[in-house]
């Protein structure tokens, strides 16, 4: 493989975040498989960052919306995952902050309903046990998962 010059891995760099949006680390480990040294990275990525190509701000908030919307994900599941891309909490608390908490609340109403229905459970006990697990693996919020079950118990049975 052709090695890459720091101009043709900058336009490749940015060529993919033209595309879509990109955080740092992800553009970091695409400079690392194209045999990118580290200083020609920091190079790069201040590049990119200047000419915003990359700006975290604007990914934390397609990210959190996306990952709420199409996967629908809670908050606790979407910081994890942003906390792993290495993205400052700065960024991210304030699109966080953009999720509606009545939405918010209707899609885990949704997904603890949905859920319930292929549930095979003795007792309400072990039924809201194996909600509450689910509603956890999603990334919602414990107290989240409780208000919902307690205030809409009666749909879930």
């Amino acid at each position: 493989m052709k090695e890459l010059t720091i101009q043709e891995a900058f336009l490749k760099a940015a060529a993919c975040c033209s595309g879509t949006e990109y955080c740092t680390s992800d553009i970091r480990k695409k400079l690392e498989r194209w045999g990118i040294k580290e200083a020609q990275q920091k190079e790069i990525l201040t590049r990119l960052h200047t000419e915003r190509f990359i700006d975290e701000c604007r990914y934390s908030k397609c990210f959190v919306r996306d990952k709420f919307k199409n996967n629908q994900w809670g908050r606790i599941k979407i910081v994890q995952a942003l906390r792993f891309k290495e993205i400052p909490d700065t960024y991210f608390q304030e699109a966080l902050g953009e999720i509606d908490d009545e939405e918010y609340l209707r899609v885990l109403h949704n997904l603890l309903k949905n859920k319930a229905r292929s549930i095979k459970a003795s007792s309400e006990y072990e039924r809201n046990g194996k909600l509450i697990r689910f509603g956890l693996s999603r990334g919602f919020e414990m107290n989240v998962i409780t208000r919902c079950l307690h205030v809409e118990n009666e749909d879930f049975t």
